[in-house]
């Protein structure tokens, strides 16, 4: 059922570009290459069952943690929120 000027098939259009969306960001926050043997922000020393059950691993879990408190509270574009306020 449309509504307004969307398209039949836009409110599932919209769900899958953001899942895709999402997907991609956490693609890219994963690590790659060499795991390093201390930490890349404090120095600690990253455990070696850190390392063999992360590749890449870059920081120790600490850091790791307080890093991904600051990348949640950055959050992410709200379109639908957006379009709504648009049509009001």
């Amino acid at each position: 059922m449309a509504s307004g000027w969307a398209g039949d098939d836009a409110v599932h259009e919209q769900i899958e570009s953001s899942v895709a969306e999402a997907v991609e960001h956490a693609r890219s926050r994963l690590p790659a290459g060499e795991s390093r043997s201390h930490c890349l922000e404090c120095e600690a020393l990253i455990p070696e069952a850190r390392r063999r059950a992360i590749p890449g691993v870059q920081l120790c879990v600490a850091c790791q943690s307080e890093a991904d408190a600051r990348d949640r509270q950055v959050g992410h574009y709200n379109r639908r929120g957006s379009k709504d306020s648009q049509l009001r």
